[in-house]
């Protein structure tokens, strides 16, 4: 099959109602903001949720999460050099030839293919100084909510105690719980036909990441994201027709950014009659 031959652009719309969509582990793990206290989800949470997705559809993931994986690699180097997924160490060392290398975890695993991957290893050993760059064409940028959010901090005790004789009370038995009470965040993404070139990412691959867009964050719950606290209102979907585009991405988003509004909405019709050439394909939620 050949490689995706028209450019595309994507957005979607998030809602998020009494959940923390994602902690700052170094701030005490509550919910991302910026200095204008609007929240955020970052680039690479989404792509971990994507990930997971995508491996729940029976794709091949290289970056594997440890409570999803499904193989005995510890780490992503085993992963990569594991013979079981026909690649093996020898094609890691000085010499080898990198794009067959590369394009080999492409075709084994979606994500690489999808978001690219750098395959670098250390001073020692038989891949001393070995890298291996694949640049993916499928771009996400981070999540932002519309209006400033409201985090609401609870605090939390355990009935137990972790550790000890039970005699004292220990420190691990107070936390805190954060969440964000309501908000409407956006998020756009790209995918780059020229890059898919050199990945094998096709047409059948971005119809797959069109399907799993409205059910990102389904299969996901948490104590922090309880089922149905996080869900994806609305994805919009612009193919061009050319391998460059009529629009650049950043006129294409801004079709969008311009008419939703506070509550998630937008005017369809508007949307649609916002750029000459191109018309978006609006898909609802899961």
């Amino acid at each position: 099959m050949t490689t995706l031959q028209n450019k595309i652009d994507f957005a979607f719309v998030i809602r998020v109602k009494n959940a923390n969509p994602n902690g700052d582990p170094l701030n005490g793990n509550r919910p991302r903001t910026d200095y204008g206290g609007h929240g955020e989800i970052t680039d690479v949470c989404l792509k971990r949720k994507l990930r997971d997705r995508l491996q729940e559809a029976g794709y091949g993931i290289f970056v594997q999460s440890d409570d999803r994986k499904i193989d005995e690699e510890t780490s992503l180097r085993n992963r990569a050099e594991s013979a079981k997924n026909g690649l093996g160490k020898e094609r890691f060392k000085k010499g080898v030839n990198k794009d067959e290398t590369a394009r080999l975890a492409c075709a084994k695993w979606f994500d690489v293919r999808a978001f690219g991957q750098v395959f670098a290893f250390g001073k020692d050993g038989d891949a001393a100084g070995v890298s291996i760059p694949v640049r993916g064409p499928l771009t996400i940028q981070s999540a932002f909510s519309k209006q400033p959010v409201s985090v609401t901090s609870t605090q939390i005790t355990k009935s137990v105690n972790s550790e000890g004789d039970g005699s004292k009370r220990g420190a691990d038995t107070m936390g805190m719980k954060h969440r964000v009470d309501q908000g409407i965040y956006e998020c756009y993404g790209s995918i780059n036909p020229q890059l898919a070139e050199r990945t094998g990412f096709n047409d059948e691959d971005a119809s797959v990441i069109k399907s799993l867009l409205p059910r990102l964050f389904e299969n996901d719950a948490s104590s922090a994201r309880p089922e149905g606290s996080m869900q994806v209102l609305k994805v919009v979907w612009w193919k061009h027709g050319s391998k460059a585009g009529q629009h650049s991405s950043g006129r294409v988003h801004d079709s969008l950014r311009n008419l939703l509004r506070d509550d998630g909405t937008f005017d369809a019709e508007a949307l649609k009659a916002a750029l000459p050439g191109i018309e978006p394909e609006v898909i609802d939620g899961f």
